[in-house]
């Protein structure tokens, strides 16, 4: 079937084309676009390049993020915004400084020395439960996201940084909400005042970041002074030389990784868990059959490495969720030459719009889209469907290089953390996304906590039937 010149249905837009609405409710834009426009939806911006495309099927999305990626770069307005915060790291950086990066990096996340961070998550765990001991029973309620942060940030700092960074958890948590929030903010509104202005929100914005720097330049000035190789990403960034000049990374360089490592090391992750969490607070057939498991696999002790084979239901769990809620709910890039998707012709220097959270919703591929059903991911089920049906970490070259790290942390800290408490949502909660760069609960995740008690004797359950996500 030839590409049309229509190109693909345009999205009702006003001046300022589509930008209020996704301001506004830009989850519900995706799910409007998709309802009204079909697989690939044309939107019009008052900025440069003005048109966008927003695709949903999953073959669209492998085309753009695998089989024709070299087409498909970064240089869109939000990396370009996102780079106010992250600098030229991994996530933000492209071409051949990336590839370099890139490399340097890898060996950092083989499997094999990852499987060796597993008992520091599972030790972080267990502090972070030692420390809400005094809650367990007493109906006070705790923040579940804000205590997801400080631990993946305790982690990804330990594992990856050789440096304990949960005691200014107080002051990065808060830093890295203003910074993100200003990123968004600057995608979405044309006309913001450049930064040099001091507006109460470039001044926070700046407050914010100084907060940042001030953590991770501090973390490479000690490393620089002891001159100590800790074989951490660190260690490694610091060690690299350019092939040519045989230069190292400047203090910038290795601020920009490090910073990338807070965001996407444990921003995502923190997510990541507490939407599992709060899930399995709705779902209580899903998480006693979850405690079952973990009942027959572990017996109360800590989990291990070797154990996580043994436990494919909570990685069955972690990966529905998201699947619902994947931490990372927008993806964009911008084509170089002109190209095809959905039949409909693609403008070179157009920006094009994945979003996992709408993607993962698709009816096609997704029965009952909105049911949290933990057994979508049974072995092999997955494999069925198209490649990028399910992408929470992206897909091609540019694939999360920490997807393996992540997916350890967060089934580790399920099994520890649900061996010894029950989390159930204060009455009357109701959670409310909030899509900046990643996507948050908008009001934190306040719950309660109340011990566990482990069964002498362990019957098999019968399956649970998916429902809907409240």
């Amino acid at each position: 079937m030839p590409a049309t010149e229509s190109i693909a249905p345009i999205y009702p837009a006003g001046m300022l084309g589509p930008l209020p609405y996704l301001r506004r409710e830009p989850l519900s834009f995706l799910f409007k676009a998709a309802e009204r426009c079909g697989e690939v939806t044309r939107v019009e911006f008052a900025f440069k390049p003005h048109v966008a495309h927003l695709i949903r099927h999953p073959l669209d999305v492998e085309h753009v993020l695998v089989s024709n990626a070299r087409n498909y770069v970064k240089q869109t307005r939000g990396y370009e915004k996102l780079r106010l915060v992250l600098g030229e790291g991994l996530v933000t950086s492209d071409g051949e400084f990336w590839k370099r990066q890139r490399r340097i990096a890898q060996p950092a996340f083989h499997r094999e020395r990852i499987a060796r961070l597993a008992p520091v998550m599972t030790a972080a765990a267990e502090e972070m439960l030692a420390q809400w001991e005094p809650r367990v029973g007493t109906g006070q309620p705790l923040d579940v996201a804000e205590e997801m942060s400080r631990l993946t940030l305790k982690i990804i700092g330990q594992t990856m940084l050789s440096n304990d960074v949960s005691t200014e958890a107080s002051e990065i948590g808060p830093a890295v909400t203003v910074a993100l929030a200003h990123a968004i903010r600057r995608t979405t509104n044309v006309l913001s005042l450049p930064e040099v202005f001091p507006t109460p929100n470039n001044l926070l914005f700046r407050r914010s970041l100084d907060t940042l720097d001030r953590v991770c330049l501090g973390m490479i000035a000690e490393r620089r002074k002891d001159g100590q190789d800790r074989g951490d990403l660190l260690s490694m960034l610091m060690a690299a030389r350019d092939e040519e000049t045989g230069e190292g990374m400047t203090d910038r360089q290795l601020r920009d990784e490090v910073m990338t490592i807070f965001l996407a090391g444990h921003e995502t992750t923190a997510n990541a868990l507490s939407w599992t969490f709060y899930l399995l607070s709705l779902h209580p057939e899903i998480e006693a059959r979850l405690r079952e498991e973990l009942d027959q696999v572990l017996g109360g002790r800590p989990p291990r490495m070797e154990d996580l084979p043994k436990l494919p239901y909570v990685d069955q769990v972690l990966k529905e969720a998201m699947r619902l809620y994947p931490p990372v709910w927008m993806i964009a890039r911008r084509s170089i030459d002109e190209d095809v998707l959905g039949g409909f012709k693609i403008p070179a220097g157009t920006f094009v719009f994945m979003s996992p959270y709408l993607t993962h919703r698709h009816p096609e591929y997704w029965p009952n889209p909105e049911g949290f059903d933990p057994s979508r991911f049974a072995p092999g089920k997955l494999e069925r469907l198209p490649r990028c049906a399910y992408f929470p970490f992206s897909k091609g070259p540019r694939m999360c290089i920490g997807d393996q790290f992540a997916l350890l942390e967060g089934r580790l800290v399920l099994a520890t953390v649900l061996q010894r408490v029950r989390l159930s949502l204060v009455p009357g909660y109701v959670a409310n996304p909030l899509p900046t760069v990643t996507l948050r609960l908008k009001d934190g995740l306040r719950m309660t906590l109340t011990s566990v008690e482990r069964k002498a004797t362990v019957h098999a359950m019968p399956e649970p039937q998916p429902q809907a996500v409240a």
